[in-house]
């Protein structure tokens, strides 16, 4: 397995080791050990989610309040998506810009993602299968989006997503001026000092 860090302090791309015979393929998409030693903890997982999309559909941009907000570790179990992690931490040497990742069952990479940055993704294909392991069950007095759209994060969605099919949830959703202004996205500060408290609980 190789983990090498993304543009975006705090994300990270896990490229497995496939093992295939004449039967299929063997793989390990999540080692706890593996990822503590990148990011200074281990993860406590308290949910497992999974969604299926058209092609062209976007999920996101996604994000909770911190603390606890909610670490995420994604991967495309069938077909294919593009993911994006978007920095909306304000005070971050990175704030505002994101980074991209393809995850298919093809390489079946994997994404993680620290709490406090925002995530999204677009379906390249037909029924697009992607789960997640997440350390905070679902909350949704403190989960919040940014739309996908926004032309200060700029997303750039690739032709072969097609057409692009949007929730109302994430186009009513503010732009990221908006919601900083509002006082809506977490803090550089406020990050930094979540993550110094989880890699002191080891």
């Amino acid at each position: 397995m190789k983990i090498r860090e993304l543009s975006i302090p705090d994300s990270y791309e896990i490229t497995p080791k496939q093992f295939g015979d004449d039967r299929g393929v063997f793989l390990e998409w999540y080692r706890f050990d593996r990822l503590e030693e990148k990011i200074g903890h281990r993860l406590e997982i308290a949910q497992a989610n999974t969604s299926v999309s058209k092609r062209g559909s976007v999920r996101g941009i996604h994000f909770a309040d911190i603390p606890p907000s909610q670490a995420k570790y994604v991967t495309a179990t069938h077909g294919a998506v593009l993911d994006y992690i978007i920095d909306i931490r304000v005070g971050s040497p990175t704030f505002g810009q994101w980074d991209s990742v393809l995850l298919d069952d093809n390489d079946r990479r994997a994404v993680y993602i620290a709490e406090g940055l925002g995530h999204c993704f677009v379906a390249l294909t037909d029924n697009a299968t992607v789960s997640y392991l997440v350390t905070a069950p679902f909350n949704p007095g403190r989960e919040h989006g940014i739309n996908p759209l926004d032309t200060q994060i700029g997303l750039v969605f690739p032709p072969e997503a097609g057409e692009l099919l949007l929730s109302p949830k994430d186009t009513d959703a503010p732009g990221l001026a908006e919601a900083a202004a509002s006082g809506l996205l977490p803090t550089w500060e406020a990050a930094r000092a979540f993550y110094d408290t989880l890699n002191g609980r080891k």
